[in-house]
């Protein structure tokens, strides 16, 4: 049943016009994207949001869903447009079957808005500024967070990370970046309730708004970190090794003396970093004159090493992992393997699309997810492999003892896209969530060196050969985000839904009734 039934409809121009709403909607969709990396324009995250918000006004569930559905189209069609790169170009997919998986896998992103809009038509009275200001964007959240782990994850585009730059960014250190993706849709949803009681925005809603960046400012002044040893200075090696060539069999030499090459001739270091699976062999099929010569240049010139390494363990197990060369020797094994990328899910249904995709290396087995943090230039590190550092919650487990964050990345399979930006700006996320510097060393860039602020401190262009040097401060402490995680975001979002719920039955209950 209808939860508008019996009211009164708002006059406005796409009540009339439904099909032109649905329009603006996926527009609106499809801008949001450019709020993040390389575009770069954050108040498109509250303004796209807030239109989503005002189109949903006074709908059926099944138009409401439609409506959130075509939005996600337009969204994910330009945000994650960079799948079919990946497919096509580097997975040797053809053209007509990768634009078609894009298809499936965009819309099936897009059912995450349907859902939300389906409900929130559904379940909750869509009357007055709650409603708009403070059920939506909770919703909103909980669905990205929801998105973020289930079938194991696809965390992008969260509005959270396209503010690391905005006053907003000031929460993350406190909340994470799903508290800053709240405040970033109630912004979206006070703009959208101004829309609903114009009457009360200038007296209400934009003093609220103002108070809502106003006090992320503020949030960003707090230090929850303090240095620990004196700064170090490292250098991380981009490659640039083309990616169709990488995996053959005839360039491993080349590449070997090209990574030896950059690293010999970079800079004295305190720590360099090469990024994933560097060199295109197991480590034990690697020649042991390498590891050698990096063990003895560790000695003489007080460098350590973190290095990229596929590995294969006495049963046949491979890992992507990274391995780390000095006076503490280690290794770490990747734990949140890409689907279909490093292993193919509900096999052996999807063998045959793997087979298909021939993508190298991509039977990995995971690694522990209780890992130590790798010791290195004297300093506890956390490791992260590839997309990894988009699981906020994964990378806070070596926290506080990691002083420092390293992220080695594959960037080859995303070409001249939109990814390696988006990655950027998850692991500056990342850095101010916990207050510790970040170091990503990728093979075709960009490479970057980012304090514990969020700030980009060295950054390598893209496609280039090139070793990046850079000087960053080790910190210690406990933010809050790292103590408590996404713990208390989400429960807080899960009462205010659940008030959502109560409150119109509680206020509509008989009086006198005991």
């Amino acid at each position: 049943m209808n939860n508008q039934a019996g009211k009164k409809t708002r006059s406005n121009i796409f009540s009339l016009l439904p099909a032109w709403a649905d329009a603006a909607a996926c527009v609106a969709g499809a801008l949001l994207p450019l709020a993040f990396s390389p575009f770069d324009l954050f108040p498109l995250a509250v303004l796209s949001p807030a239109v989503l918000f005002f189109l949903w006004q006074e709908l059926s569930p099944g138009r409401a869903a439609w409506r959130g559905f075509v939005f996600g189209l337009g969204m994910f069609g330009v945000g994650v447009s960079w799948v079919f790169v990946s497919l096509h170009h580097y997975g040797n997919m053809p053209v007509p079957l990768a634009g078609f998986a894009v298809f499936l896998f965009v819309a099936g992103l897009s059912l995450y808005p349907a859902l939300l809009g389906w409900l929130q038509a559904r379940f909750f009275p869509q009357t007055g500024a709650w409603h708009a200001a403070v059920v939506l964007p909770a919703l909103w959240v909980l669905f990205e967070w929801t998105r973020g782990w289930f079938l194991t994850g696809f965390p992008w585009l969260n509005l959270g990370y396209s503010q690391v730059a905005s006053p907003l960014a000031g929460y993350s250190a406190w909340l994470g970046v799903y508290g800053v993706s709240f405040f970033c849709a109630f912004s979206a949803g006070l703009l959208a309730a101004g829309t609903h009681a114009p009457e009360k925005f200038l007296r209400q809603f934009l003093p609220l708004l103002i108070a809502v960046w106003v006090a992320g400012w503020f949030a960003g002044r707090f230090e929850w970190v303090r240095p620990v040893s004196s700064p170090l200075q490292v250098t991380l090696i981009q490659g640039n090794v083309p990616l169709d060539s990488k995996w053959q069999s005839g360039s491993r030499r080349a590449i070997v003396e090209r990574y030896s090459t950059l690293t010999t001739e970079a800079p004295w270091s305190d720590l360099i970093v090469w990024p994933e699976s560097a060199i295109p062999a197991t480590l034990d099929e690697i020649d042991p004159d390498l590891i050698t010569n990096l063990r003895r240049m560790s000695r003489n010139a007080s460098v350590d090493f973190l290095i990229g390494v596929v590995e294969r363990d006495g049963d046949g197990h491979y890992y992507n992992s990274v391995l780390s060369i000095g006076p503490n020797p280690g290794i770490y094994r990747k734990q949140h393997l890409v689907p279909f990328g490093e292993y193919p899910p509900l096999d052996p249904l999807f063998r045959w699309l793997m087979r298909s995709l021939q993508i190298p290396m991509s039977d990995f087995s995971a690694g522990a997810p209780d890992q130590p943090p790798l010791s290195a230039a004297g300093q506890k590190i956390g490791v992260s492999v590839c997309y990894e550092d988009a699981f906020g919650e994964e990378v806070i487990r070596a926290l506080p003892q990691a002083s420092l964050l390293v992220n080695v990345s594959e960037d080859a399979w995303f070409g001249d896209s939109l990814a390696p930006h988006q990655r950027l700006q998850m692991a500056r996320m990342r850095a101010l969530e916990t207050g510790r510097p970040m170091l990503r060393a990728a093979n075709t860039g960009p490479s970057v060196a980012i304090d514990h602020h969020g700030r980009v401190l060295a950054r390598s262009p893209q496609f280039r050969t090139y070793s990046l040097t850079a000087t960053v401060q080790p910190m210690q402490g406990e933010t809050p985000y790292v103590r408590w995680g996404n713990r208390p975001v989400v429960l807080a979002l899960a009462l205010v839904v659940i008030l959502g719920v109560l409150a119109p039955r509680l206020r509509k209950r008989p009086a006198g009734r005991h």
